[in-house]
């Protein structure tokens, strides 16, 4: 049997040719036909909404509005991205693993994609 050639390695994720390993879960990479990356972008309607209440409040404390326009602001920036990275196999679509940084995300899809392609 043929030694198993290392793709990617961080942390608590692995990805080999032979299986993909996130966060204590194993993927059989024999089974994957394909991997796709999505993106979740966060709902800002809270941070609109409280920036409303906020522009509102300033007819009668502006103390108050400017507070709520902050909140606002600063729920807005915290607000992150999700990327998730999808595994197709005959058996159906999976969600392997989730996380805000896409850097890391696509190293991984990258190491993916290329234990894929390698395998034939």
């Amino acid at each position: 049997m043929a030694e198993e050639k290392i793709y990617f390695d961080e942390g608590d994720v692995k990805v080999t040719n032979a299986r993909f390993l996130t966060y204590g879960k194993m993927h059989s990479m024999g089974n994957v036909t394909s991997v796709a990356k999505y993106i979740v972008k966060p709902k800002r309607t809270g941070p609109i909404v409280l920036g409303i209440i906020g522009l509102v409040c300033f007819a009668f404390q502006w103390i108050l509005a400017i507070i709520l326009l902050a909140g606002a602001v600063l729920w807005w920036m915290i607000q992150k991205n999700k990327f998730i990275i999808s595994l197709s196999s005959a058996s159906g679509s999976e969600e392997a693993l989730t996380s805000t940084d896409e850097a890391y995300i696509d190293r991984i899809v990258n190491a993916l994609n290329e234990a894929i392609a390698e395998r034939g």
